[in-house]
This record gives C-alpha cells, structure tokens and sequence, in this order.
C-alpha cells in the first residue's frame, strides 16, 4: 500500500487518502512550534502525497486551524480534503486568567457549546481562521464520558438535538459534504449510529496492536453500515512507537506493567522477522475493511518521513501468522494481503 491510495467514503462519496495529516502538532498541542515549522509540516505532508488534513478549533485554540489554512491556501481546494470539528467555540480570554492545554497560544480560550447557533458559529469561525469557503467534513467533537465526566448523557442529547441538526443544515447548503463524530470512546459510536446518519467517525486510540475489542461489535456495525472510520492514536499515544522504553505512554498515562510485557512480546516478534513495530502498527491500524484512513500524529518532518516509508514497508505474511500463533492479534483481525470480506464496507478502493 502506498500512501497516496485513497478510499471512497460510501455515505458521502468522498476520497480519503489511507494517511491523513493530524492538525494537533501544529496547534502546539504537543510542544512549540514555530509558523515556519508548521508550514514546512504541511508542504512536507503535501510533497510526501498526503491529500487529507484534519483540524480543531481545541488544537491551540484556533492556531491549528489557522496555520494549517494558511499553509494550504495557495493549493487547489478541490485537490485535497480537508475537516475540522464542532462542540467547541473560541472566545478571547486575558492570559492572565485562561486556562492554557497548548503552549505560546494567542489570548483565546475553548468553551464547549453544542447548540444550534453555537455550531454555526463555531464553523463560521474556523471557515474565517482556515481561509476557505467550505469542509468536506466536519466532526462532533468529544461529546463523550472522557471528556464530559457525570454530564455525557445530558451533552450527548444535545449534541442529537442542536449540533447534529446545525451541521445536517450545513450540509443542505453545501458548506460540508460529511457529518460524523470525533471521540476515543466506542459507545459515543454506537450510539450515533443508533441515532444519525454520520457518514464517518473519528476514532482514537480504540483499534490497535493493543486494544481491538471494538472487533466485537463497532467494526462489524460500522461495515454494515458503511459507516467509515478515520483511526487516530494508532500508536497509543506513543508506546507502539517507541516500544516499551522508559517514559513511554500508553494513552496519555503511564504504561501499565501487562501492556508493557504484550508489548515487548509483540516487538519481539517484530525484530525476529526484522520489521519496526512502528510499521505493524500503522499497517494494522489500515488493514480493516470498516477503516477508510490512519490520521498520523507527527511532531517534525522526520517523523512524518519516516511513517511515510514505514507505511509503504514490506512486512512478511509470516509476521502476522506468528502474531496469531502467540495470540497477540485476535484471529478475526484482519491484516494486510487478507482477502476483503464481501458483506458490507465503509469504503470503497478508489
């Protein structure tokens, strides 16, 4: 596979590229960077053939947002795909008294607001930072327990009742083409597929090298469905990078001792046939019929270098057969070069 494959969303039709640009990094989430930085990110995303970026008002409080439609601006806007995400609005804040998740950010800060007019506004503003006249998706963003605590239930409704209907007017207008929901939890899924017609979902961090319980039940559903997913945090925020090294994380916390061993039993297996981890997570991560893109977080251009050719590395079948043997990898997972199943998908190959 090549990065510059893409997948047809079937709900909406559109083409996403296998490996998409995260808009984290550039928003300072994780660590300074400069204007030049994030635009050499962005042309070196763009040179290497990735042609969709992902965004978020919460990623540096508008700063994402802005620096990656800047950095975009003098590309053809139908040459690319391009998706930011809603729940949030951005208002200004002293620096005294703002409550700062990203480091030399501007004098704003985030407020979640899923009403109505509060997503028309949301997306007004982040059309203005982005300097476009249109998203061809946009996301709910983390209407979900992690996120919301006691008061999900309550914000979740709100979210079916006033932002949903925002962005399916948005829609009819032709100001977005998709609709779905960005979360790390499974149950927000399901439950918007219970009750929308979300083209997509953005998922993190819930199907990995480490966690595929969601090949229980969200998978199948959203292949039934043809519902696409786009997979964020593939390496679990950083040990399937890094292998269980001290300080590795495993999402956002410290590693716990049985997700170290399965790790470092894992990586084993990968260095006997002489392959990265790295490359077996992102590979992995895409092999799945219901998964339409890998949104890869990188910090600098030598990272996203080296997940381009990781993405592209040839990795034996016999690899993925020990995987399976040691059951490390579910025997239902499926894994690069399997046949596709032939009942329901969420894309199709393009």
């Amino acid at each position: 596979m090549k990065i510059t494959d893409t997948r047809q969303l079937d709900r909406s039709g559109l083409s996403l590229g296998v490996m998409s640009f995260d808009g984290a990094p550039i928003g300072n989430v994780l660590g300074r960077v400069t204007d030049d930085e994030a635009h050499e990110l962005i042309s070196s995303a763009w040179d290497l053939g990735t042609r969709y970026f992902d965004s978020a008002p919460l990623y540096g409080n508008g700063l994402g947002e802005y620096r990656l439609g800047h950095g975009l601006r003098e590309r053809d806007r139908d040459s690319y795909v391009l998706s930011t995400k809603v729940g949030r609005g951005i208002s200004p804040s002293s620096l005294s008294s703002r409550r700062a998740s990203c480091m030399d950010t501007a004098p704003l800060e985030p407020s979640f607001d899923y009403s109505y007019d509060g997503v028309m506004r949301s997306v007004e503003q982040s059309l203005h930072r982005m300097l476009t006249d249109r998203f061809d998706i946009l996301f709910i963003h983390d209407c979900d327990r992690h996120t919301h605590g006691h008061d999900q239930p309550e914000i979740f409704r709100q979210a079916l009742s006033s932002a949903y209907p925002a962005l399916e007017s948005l829609r009819s207008q032709g100001v977005v083409k998709a609709l779905g929901f960005a979360t790390n939890e499974v149950d927000v899924c399901h439950s918007a597929l219970k009750n929308t017609d979300a083209d997509c979902f953005l998922l993190s961090g819930r199907y990995t090298l480490l966690e595929q319980e969601s090949l229980d039940d969200l998978l199948p559903a959203c292949q039934e469905a043809c519902v696409g997913l786009i997979l964020g945090g593939v390496y679990n925020s950083g040990i399937l990078a890094t292998g269980p090294v001290k300080g590795a994380t495993f999402n956002d916390a410290p590693v716990p001792p049985a997700v170290r061993k399965k790790t470092a039993r894992i990586q084993k297996i990968c260095s006997d046939h002489n392959v990265p981890l790295r490359a077996v997570a992102l590979q992995f991560a895409i092999a799945h019929p219901a998964v339409a893109s890998v949104c890869v977080r990188a910090g600098n251009q030598q990272e996203q270098q080296f997940d381009a050719e990781l993405f592209e590395y040839d990795i034996p079948t016999e690899l993925w057969a020990d995987l399976r043997a040691a059951e490390l990898i579910r025997a239902d997972a499926p894994t690069p070069g399997d046949v596709p199943r032939t009942t329901g998908h969420a894309y199709s190959p393009t």
